[in-house]
């Protein structure tokens, strides 16, 4: 087997289990290994520290897999972990909700795998050059263990380009062509899902618990939800009974699902307006036209993709929650979230200080959100744990 020999002193991260190899902390490759190939891992006098697939393109040289040297890492070694992670979510599935994420990467000790349910189709994203290695392996389990009528690929282009992999072609991987909207149902409301175009791999499972929770304070009040994409903290808004929604998205399509998702589910009849903008700019003319909100949702996309981007990251979202601030009434409440991993709370709980205070406003924190169970954190990998939120009273 080929092997990686670690720098003296740089063997730490690996005996604590944590699953990344920077090219960096390596001094010597025995071998030739392809990218995509499994090596041994050992320290700097050669000691066995664990194996994991190697990638001389990527700044994670080796992504870990397994740290018992005894245990070789085979077709069913694959398709055990496959198994574990769906059966470890097989609660998720009931009469409410049909969408949920069934394997999370590193999380479930399969980097570079991301698979997520919409009823009786899955959304595969394959972005490490091991991963792709076994593709095969991975559909046929997945195939065998959850039936479903179709498995669609939506590799993140980007991710798989730091891999030195070529973009996926897409489309299907295994049985049907999805149709265009796929209907699938969250804590008993009703979506129609565009896998095949729509973000990502078509709906944001990970923000499932903090819909309902945020709902729980709609009742009677005027919403504004941002960046609202097909409307999952809209549509959860409308069902508690809120008086009145107004849903902000800078995509065109977005805003045509969420329209679709309002009628769906019989939610028409509740006032409702749907604004095809960029968000800073509506936050503006809202200011300007003295309209108020007695609850505001701020879901905005990653604005730091890694801690480089931190400052300029920072800045950004103390403008967007400064602007948010000065339009809701005394005592509305902000449900504000980030999902940028270098973004930990504590610097979130102080750029919303900071964006208070740029406001003239006091703020208190009464609730804090996560990810749910289907995006778990491993206590080895805490760069896992990439969305956080919280409910904030302001006066």
């Amino acid at each position: 087997m080929y092997s990686v020999t670690l720098k003296k002193g740089k063997e730490k991260a690996v005996r604590q289990l944590h699953p990344w190899v920077f090219s960096g902390a390596i001094d010597r490759v025995k071998g030739s290994p392809e990218n995509g190939d499994i090596v041994m891992v050992t320290d700097s006098s050669d000691n066995f520290l664990a194996y994991g697939f190697f990638n001389d393109k990527s700044r994670v040289a080796v992504r870990l897999l397994e740290w018992n040297l005894e245990t070789e890492i085979n077709e069913d070694w694959w398709r055990k972990k496959i198994a574990k992670a769906v059966k470890s979510r097989e609660h998720l599935y009931t009469e409410e909700t049909n969408t949920y994420r069934l394997i999370f990467s590193e999380a479930d000790f399969i980097p570079g795998l991301i698979v997520d349910r919409y009823a009786d189709f899955l959304s595969v994203q394959i972005l490490t050059s091991g991963i792709e290695r076994i593709k095969n392996i991975i559909i046929d389990e997945l195939q065998k263990l959850l039936d479903p009528k179709g498995i669609f690929d939506r590799s993140d282009a980007s991710a798989r380009a730091h891999e030195g992999l070529e973009a996926s072609s897409g489309g299907i991987l295994s049985g049907l062509q999805p149709p265009e909207y796929v209907s699938v149902k969250e804590n008993g409301i009703f979506y129609h899902v565009n896998i095949a175009e729509g973000q990502k791999s078509g709906f944001y499972c990970d923000q499932r618990d903090n819909r309902k929770m945020v709902a729980e304070h709609s009742a009677g009040k005027k919403i504004l939800d941002c960046f609202s994409y097909s409307g999952g903290f809209s549509l959860n808004s409308f069902r508690a009974g809120a008086s009145e929604v107004v849903s902000v998205d800078s995509s065109a399509l977005a805003i045509e699902t969420l329209k679709r998702n309002i009628e769906i589910n019989s939610f028409s009849k509740i006032p409702h307006r749907l604004i095809q903008s960029d968000v800073n700019k509506q936050l503006r003319a809202f200011r300007e036209d003295d309209e108020k909100f007695d609850l505001i949702i701020l879901d905005p996309p990653k604005y730091a993709p890694s801690r480089s981007a931190l400052t300029k990251a920072s800045r950004a979202y103390k403008d967007l929650n400064r602007l948010a601030m000065l339009l809701l009434n005394d005592g509305g409440l902000l449900a504000t979230f980030s999902c940028s991993g270098a973004v930990d709370i504590t610097t979130f709980k102080q750029i919303l200080a900071w964006a208070a205070l740029d406001a003239g406003k006091k703020v208190q924190f009464i609730e804090q959100f996560a990810q749910p169970s289907d995006h778990p954190v491993r206590s080895s990998f805490p760069e896992g744990e990439y969305l956080k939120g919280l409910l904030c009273r302001m006066s």
